[in-house]
């Protein structure tokens, strides 16, 4: 089995690659790993191993001859390559647009192209846009309320578009907020923990209410990867964590957790359009296919905080990397 994981030097993706190079994924022991990834502010080489089973190729999923040549002999592809931070795409859309979408319409062509047998679409809750009370099914209308969001949603609907008019075997996924080591301090959880090991303030947007559904990375990898497995051609899977806090809840975890109190809290300006609760029903792929969340979130937020406490010179580099962290939620 060979496998092409785009993005695959972010946080999600390099966990996915992670746990699949140290054997935790049945059937997959000897699987060899292509790794394409732009190595944008978000992307980091040393999220990777040195494995003789890992090749590592920096480059653009826009980049339609690089993946026509990258393809062949690969067996399925994992697309987890997006631009996710909300806030930047309020400053700026460009970005998103190009890679959200252009780049996802420029693999599946070459995938086309080239025939490869198995495609997994890695996407988000927030296309579903908010949710006043009770929770999203994969039926659910697409109303995406930020320009991050619809892009996402866009992509899914090339998607599904290349399924339905190319046959290609091809499934969507869509989590809720992944938390966990080596993501970006860009996002709520990992900003907060590290303003906060730091001895800085911590931003929270306007009155703290709203909520999301938290999933660890690791649940999230997980499910990608039952799906890649066993999931439908056509199909779309909502994965969630089934732990619903408040910003405020979060926040007050992670000031227990680095032994911090609440002057440490600055409330600043609301974020423009800010959906006020997310919430996924995963009935879905739960009966179909198995999945069942295993890290719980307590034990999954004590985890992510004392990593982030034992690798300082991560995260103080990535912070490094760019000119304009801002709190969001997690992805």
């Amino acid at each position: 089995m060979r496998l092409l994981v785009t993005g695959g030097a972010g946080f999600i993706g390099s966990h996915y690659v992670r746990t699949m190079l140290a054997g935790r994924y049945p059937g997959y022991a000897d699987a060899r790993i292509t790794v394409v990834d732009n190595l944008t502010y978000a992307g980091d080489r040393d999220n990777l191993p040195v494995d003789p089973r890992l090749d590592f190729v920096e480059g653009d999923v826009c980049d339609r001859p690089l993946m026509l040549d990258l393809l062949p002999g690969h067996d399925a592809v994992v697309h987890f390559a997006a631009e996710s931070h909300v806030d930047r795409s309020l400053r700026s859309a460009d970005a998103f647009i190009r890679t959200n979408v252009e780049g996802t319409q420029r693999l599946l062509s070459a995938c086309v192209q080239v025939g490869v047998e198995r495609i997994v679409h890695v996407s988000t809750d927030e296309v579903y846009g908010a949710v006043d009370r009770g929770t999203w099914t994969e039926d659910h209308p697409l109303l995406p309320n930020s320009p991050y969001a619809a892009s996402k949603a866009a992509s899914d609907l090339i998607a599904r578009s290349y399924w339905h008019t190319h046959g290609l075997d091809l499934s969507v996924t869509r989590c809720s907020n992944n938390y966990g080591p080596h993501q970006y301090p860009e996002k709520l959880m990992p900003l907060f923990i590290t303003n906060l090991l730091e001895g800085e303030p911590v931003p929270l947007y306007g009155d703290g209410r709203q909520v999301r559904e938290w999933l660890h990375v690791d649940d999230h990898c997980q499910a990608v990867h039952l799906v890649l497995t066993g999931g439908g051609a056509g199909e779309v899977y909502n994965i969630g964590g089934g732990t619903e806090l408040t910003n405020l809840a979060v926040t007050e975890r992670l000031l227990e957790l680095c032994g911090a109190d609440w002057s440490r809290v600055h409330h600043v300006a609301d974020r423009k359009g800010h959906d006020r609760r997310y919430a996924l029903d995963t009935t879905k792929i739960r009966e179909q296919l198995g999945y069942a969340p295993r890290v719980s979130f307590d034990h999954g937020i004590a985890e992510t905080v004392e990593w982030y406490r034992a690798n300082p010179h991560w995260w103080k580099a990535a912070k490094a990397r760019s000119s304009a962290p801002g709190e969001d939620d997690g992805r």
